[in-house]
């Protein structure tokens, strides 16, 4: 026979209501099981589990008997306890959560664990909990030192089980009540997979959007704002920008705004060899020249059907291309070389430069016609050094990209090495920034990135010891071909800031463009 009793007792509030109560309920011949109790002005709410004996009597009887009590005014059945239910939601909380978690009391005893925990210590509730937390097969029991009154973040621990090594994040916390004193802990187990499986998601989505753009200042979002505007448009759009503003994240998140149905195809104009240029941009026919495929080849324009073509660097196209590109946009046709057939086009064009357009025109570097066609609707991006203020949010962002790269756990950066950053012009804008903060993240061996870990001016060819002793001793220091080296980038970059276009700088050099563009990646 059943003989467990759940009630719910509405009594007037006087003394010794519960111990009145609790006589009563042990002359029938029930024990007490739980009491949860609530006091609301002068009334008491008790919510009593009591469990018969062999020789109690029926529920019914006992109930009888409660009811003889002077200061009842209300009894119920109910199904569960207060604590009973509080126990399941937090239960249903735990077993949603992807995070393995589980808490032990004041003595070391396991109290609650989750679903995730118990598949990854291979365990069931019913078979650990009210046993020590000793007898769970962990690699340590940090656990317990919490009971001290000790923390421990994201501490990499691998767990052995039968389906081979699981490496987690660990967090171990001591648990409190209000008077401060530690009645318990709690351990959460963080699937290191997990973790970089999400980081990936947020920190490289598979498609840019605005929310990408990282900043607050007025001079960003006023940018953001112009081209959320006019992404929906099929008009031409013309980013300016120095090297390094971030022109390709703003064309492929207007691509994405736009809602265009074809690919987004970025094309950088001064990577490509000029007499590469025109095959890739609008294709060729078979047999079209030495080398060519005998099916022939699609231009970058076709490939872009429907979608958004993006050319980077636009003033580095050759006076001749830029004649045919502009036919391209007036017809929206193009003609593969060695073909007679036109193509029909429906790809937008996004241009981007990091010079001025209109100072190409004037040096006859640009065609006028051209200039007029593609610059429809113009998007300025400001340089780093007018949005100092932005420079906290994308190191923040930074240093979370990289420490998942490279497996690092830097939690942030020092006042002192952050007013550094931004003390800094910037030239080489955003990228160079993320470039100085990966250093930075290599570098650094405490849990903030330091001023001494933040080297901007950088020379490639000299040791980390020269960086940060910023030493003259080079010869000392140096092999002959670092030296070499240090000596050709020099030159380079001489060459490249007294020329209009790279192809220029190259034929300074005596070099040829491909060349040029091989050296300049050598040195980053």
């Amino acid at each position: 026979m059943d003989t467990n009793l759940k009630l719910r007792l509405l009594f007037s509030d006087k003394p010794g209501v519960l111990a009145n109560l609790a006589s009563l309920v042990a002359r029938e011949g029930f024990n007490i099981v739980a009491v949860d109790v609530e006091r609301q002005e002068e009334r008491t709410t008790l919510y009593l589990e009591a469990e018969g004996g062999r020789a109690a009597p029926s529920k019914e009887m006992l109930m009888e008997e409660i009811r003889t009590i002077p200061e009842l005014l209300e009894m119920s059945t109910i199904q569960a306890l207060p604590h009973e239910k509080r126990e399941k939601r937090m239960q249903i909380l735990l077993d949603s959560v992807s995070d393995g978690i589980f808490f032990i009391d004041e003595e070391g005893t396991v109290v609650l664990i989750n679903k995730v925990a118990q598949q990854v210590l291979n365990v069931d509730a019913p078979d650990v909990l009210g046993k020590k937390v000793t007898e769970l097969q962990l690699p340590d029991y940090t656990i317990l030192e919490c009971l001290t009154d000790k923390t421990f973040v994201n501490v990499k621990k691998d767990i052995i089980t039968d389906t081979g090594r699981l490496q987690f994040f660990v967090t171990c916390k001591p648990i409190k009540n209000t008077a401060g004193r530690i009645i318990g802990a709690v351990e959460m187990l963080k699937d290191m997979k997990e973790i970089k499986t999400l980081a990936n998601a947020v920190i490289q989505p598979p498609h840019i959007t605005f929310s990408d753009i990282i900043g607050e200042s007025r001079a960003i979002k006023e940018a953001i704002s112009f081209a959320q505007k006019i992404a929906p448009t099929d008009s031409y759009i013309s980013i300016q920008g120095e090297s390094g503003t971030g022109k390709e994240l703003f064309a492929a998140a207007i691509h994405l705004a736009s809602g265009r149905s074809g690919l987004f195809v970025p094309v950088n104009c001064a990577a490509l060899p000029e007499a590469l240029l025109e095959s890739e941009l609008f294709g060729y026919v078979g047999g079209a020249f030495s080398g060519a495929r005998k099916e022939g080849k699609p231009g970058l324009f076709e490939v872009a059907k429907g979608g958004t073509i993006f050319l980077d660097e636009i003033t580095e196209l050759p006076l001749g291309l830029q004649a045919k590109l502009l036919r391209a946009l007036q017809e929206k046709t193009v003609r593969r070389i060695g073909g007679t057939q036109e193509i029909a086009v429906s790809a937008r064009i996004i241009t981007a430069t990091n010079k001025t357009l209109e100072q190409a025109v004037k040096e006859k570097q640009f065609r006028e016609d051209l200039y007029y066609r593609i610059n429809v609707l113009p998007i300025h991006i400001p340089p780093l050094r007018e949005r100092i203020e932005d420079i906290p949010l994308l190191t923040e962002h930074f240093i979370l990209q990289l420490n998942t790269h490279l497996e690092k756990n830097i939690r942030g950066i020092s006042g002192e090495a952050l007013a550094k950053l931004c003390r800094h012009s910037w030239p080489g804008n955003v990228r160079e920034l993320r470039n100085v903060i990966e250093r930075a993240v290599i570098l650094c061996s405490a849990e903030q990135v330091d001023a001494e870990s933040i080297i901007i001016s950088f020379d490639s060819s000299k040791t980390i010891e020269e960086m940060r002793s910023q030493s003259n001793d080079f010869l000392e220091q140096c092999s002959l071909h670092a030296m070499l080296d240090r000596y050709e980038k020099q030159i380079i970059t001489t060459a490249l800031a007294g020329s209009q276009s790279i192809r220029k700088a190259a034929q300074k050099l005596d070099i040829s463009h491909t060349a040029l563009l091989k050296k300049m990646k050598k040195h980053q």
